[in-house]
């Protein structure tokens, strides 16, 4: 029940197959760019949702503040939305044109939460019960073609040795219903992989394009929120803050028992009006490490030691019109490997986010399961070599960061040199 996550194969081979489907002209969209920075400290704010008013089209900003939003001229929208949690909402007015925003600049919160801070729940347990038996109000109960960006980078050290992205369609069924049929379809996506064979480290993983079936815990809640679930951990209260410019309780858990599989630390977000979950962060307790191999490693080589250092998760939804829906996921997993006999570990870093970037629910088919994305393949197996700068066309994304850029530029010469 605990383990119901899907493989990321850290076996990195080249593979020149791809799956392109065809897009829309240029001249039909327009581009709305910039970076985002606290008005206080003008320092970059990461993943601030981003969406075109009015729309389903968003997207977040990256480690850099950076994002870029491509909105198809039919829509119509006139403002871009930015929010943030504990900031003020921004609006950017959209022109008709090509736009490059240099900055916008966003305030923190100043509610004072001291004073507003009135809790009619004070036992946050059943403030969450109360929030699982608001489901079927607050999510959608209907199917939902979702169009999604996943990246997954793995890091040895400090050095980025895997990029791999993907557009990815997902069918999610109604909140009401269990998740089995819900799927993932790679629509277009590209790699970069080290030649070096030093960087060749075979491992299978928890993982993947799929987290946005498994991760969605309010569509899964046997994770952290069915009924035995919530037995295994204490809640308390903590400072209320506001997501979106709504007032949201802050609701922080961590294990009270032992069982024969980790549990998990972690806050939920719920809004104080509807009492929908829009956000979750949490991670697994590493105080039994063993248990956590049993639930994240798959394989490994003979002979290979494989210690975790951290397994972290962030779920977020979004509120739009009467109902809440699923909008960003990430997951980061670190941990060192060594061979027997030798002196010194590597550190690694998996980490995989995925944005949801537009949202159908008219005529909606499920994904047939010879279309879906499969558990025994890694994205590497299934997408094309990186070569295109212009590739995503008029795919919304999330932006590379500045050392991703810089990753990509370093790989690409390599694998330019090993030819």
């Amino acid at each position: 029940m605990k383990t119901k996550f899907l493989s990321i194969y850290l076996i990195w081979a080249l593979s020149l197959s791809g799956n392109v489907n065809a897009q829309e002209n240029p001249g039909d969209f327009y581009v709305i760019s910039g970076i985002v920075k606290d008005v206080k400290t003008k320092k970059p704010v990461e993943y601030v949702n981003i969406s075109a008013s009015g729309t389903n089209i968003g997207t977040v900003t990256n480690e850099d503040g950076e994002f870029t939003l491509k909105i198809n001229k039919e829509l119509r929208a006139k403002e871009i939305r930015l929010s943030c949690i504990g900031y003020y909402n921004a609006m950017i007015s959209i022109t008709g044109n090509n736009r490059e925003v240099q900055t916008v600049l966003i305030t923190p919160d100043s509610y004072n939460l001291s004073e507003i801070q009135v809790f009619s729940w004070r036992n946050p347990r059943d403030l969450i019960k109360a929030a699982l038996d608001k489901v079927e109000n607050n999510y959608v109960m209907k199917p939902n073609m979702l169009t999604g960006f996943y990246r997954e980078t793995i890091q040895k050290r400090r050095r980025y040795i895997n990029i791999s992205e993907a557009v990815i369609d997902i069918y999610k069924g109604p909140y009401n219903q269990s998740p089995e049929l819900d799927r993932v379809r790679i629509l277009k996506g590209r790699k970069l992989i080290s030649p070096k064979v030093a960087d060749t480290l075979s491992v299978k993983m928890q993982g993947g394009p799929n987290m946005a079936v498994y991760m969605d815990l309010v569509k899964n809640p046997d994770l952290l929120l069915d009924a035995e679930a919530i037995q295994y951990y204490t809640y308390r209260m903590g400072e209320m803050t506001s997501i979106d410019d709504r007032l949201h309780y802050v609701v922080h858990f961590e294990p009270q028992m032992i069982l024969p599989y980790p549990l998990y630390t972690g806050t939920f977000y719920i809004d104080r009006e509807t009492l929908s979950f829009t956000r979750a962060e949490f991670k697994m307790d590493l105080r039994d490490r063993q248990k956590v191999i049993n639930v994240i490693l798959i394989e490994k080589p003979r002979g290979l030691r494989f210690t975790p250092e951290e397994v972290s998760y962030v779920v977020t939804y979004k509120y739009q019109g009467d109902k809440t829906y699923l909008n960003y996921i990430r997951n980061d997993i670190k941990f060192k490997c060594d061979w027997k006999r030798r002196l010194f570990a590597t550190s690694y870093i998996v980490s995989g986010e995925t944005v949801i970037t537009d949202r159908d629910e008219q005529n909606i088919t499920r994904i047939p399961a010879k279309e879906a994305f499969s558990i025994r393949k890694s994205l590497s197996q299934e997408v094309a070599l990186y070569r295109d700068k212009n590739f995503w066309g008029n795919y919304n994304i999330i932006e590379p960061t500045e050392s991703l850029e810089n990753a990509v530029n370093k790989l690409r010469k390599q694998h330019l040199k090993s030819q």
